[in-house]
């Protein structure tokens, strides 16, 4: 088995038009944020990760399986 951490399932985006960043987790449907800076990014995205995967138990879902260890993937 293997343990991965948060960080492996995040990916940040190009920096948008506007100055912005986005990241996403592909293996958590819907769950993305964005902010200014990457570090800023980094830490929306963990926290709505957590937010995620702490709401699944209470709709009887299961927390899926990892399918892509992509690691922090920076754009720039």
């Amino acid at each position: 088995m293997i343990v991965r951490g948060i960080r492996d399932l995040i990916r940040v985006s190009e920096k948008a038009d506007d100055g912005s960043y986005s990241a996403d987790v592909p293996d958590l449907p819907g769950c993305t944020s964005a902010g200014d800076e990457v570090d800023e990014v980094k830490q929306r995205i963990t926290e709505a990760v957590s937010l995620y995967l702490g709401m699944l138990p209470d709709q009887g879902a299961l927390v899926p399986s990892v399918m892509s260890a992509i690691g922090v993937a920076e754009r720039t």
